[in-house]
């Protein structure tokens, strides 16, 4: 008798944007990300996407469906952070592509080199690593 098969548990967050199509073409620019899956039905963009290995999801809000975006909530309830081997250029890439600096990238005191953008769409990223 062979042991049943588990499935690890995996957790990514689906982002909630005003439009896809620019945030696709954003992510694309300030964090290398490469799209796994994309349904383009009629300008309602929802896509898979990848950075260095990590998951998270993109979909163009649908208020029918109750999904809004940090733009029509005037704000986001969830920061995504982003841990990648070199913080500072893919901090400083996000920059060059449009994010907003919230506070720069810098060693902090629980040992981590962190700082934190917020994208054109209003969703609030920390990128960093432990050090």
């Amino acid at each position: 008798m062979s042991p049943a098969f588990k499935q690890k548990a995996t957790l990514a967050p689906m982002l909630s944007v005003r439009n896809g199509v620019k945030a696709l073409e954003f992510y694309q620019a300030a964090f290398g990300a490469e799209i796994s899956f994309l349904l383009n039905d009629g300008g309602a963009v929802v896509a898979q996407l990848t950075v260095q290995g990590a998951e998270f999801w993109l979909a163009d809000e649908s208020p029918e469906h109750f999904n809004f975006s940090p733009e029509s909530l005037g704000g986001g309830s969830v920061r995504i952070i982003l841990t990648v081997d070199n913080p500072d250029a893919v901090f400083e890439q996000a920059v060059t592509a449009g994010a907003t600096v919230v506070w720069p990238i810098a060693d902090q005191p629980y040992h981590w080199r962190v700082g934190r953008i917020a994208d054109p769409f209003g969703h609030h990223w920390e990128i960093g690593k432990p050090l």
